[in-house]
């Protein structure tokens, strides 16, 4: 098992991970872990941990990583978001065929102004884009 380990190891946390060097090759043989690196997804800073200075292999597997991570960061969002195209359509069929009045008067209201305003977001969005697309060619 100590073979297949990877030499570093990515907590993720909310704007980032925080960075461990894995260690197997020690007296015990047990896995030790640690922390090197605070790492913000987010403005790129990579903060080093304690008085251990980073290598260039640290920066670089640290970079990757961030390059990765954002990656799929960037792919959840719009899986996210194609979810919710899905969820709008089943709460349209929900309320077409299946939702009582009274569960109606709970939701509808909040649901218009969240609607309208994603509306007028996407409708000032697509303006800008086809504006700019008129300017550049």
């Amino acid at each position: 098992m100590a073979g297949t380990l990877p030499e570093y190891y990515f907590r993720v946390r909310e704007n980032g991970a925080i960075v461990f060097q894995v260690d197997t090759e020690n007296r015990q043989k047990r896995i030790e872990m640690q922390q090197i690196a605070v790492v913000n997804v987010r403005n790129g800073e990579i903060k080093p941990h304690g008085n251990r200075p980073l290598t260039d292999e640290d920066i670089r597997v640290i970079q990757d990583w961030m390059a990765n991570r954002k990656l799929v960061i960037a792919e959840r969002d719009v899986d996210d978001i194609l979810r919710t195209v899905d969820h709008l359509n089943l709460t349209t069929q929900w309320a077409q065929t299946r939702a009582t009045d009274d569960q109606l008067d709970l939701v509808t209201d909040s649901l218009l102004l969240a609607m309208h305003d994603l509306r007028g977001v996407l409708t000032r969005r697509k303006a800008d884009r086809m504006i700019e697309a008129e300017k550049t060619g």
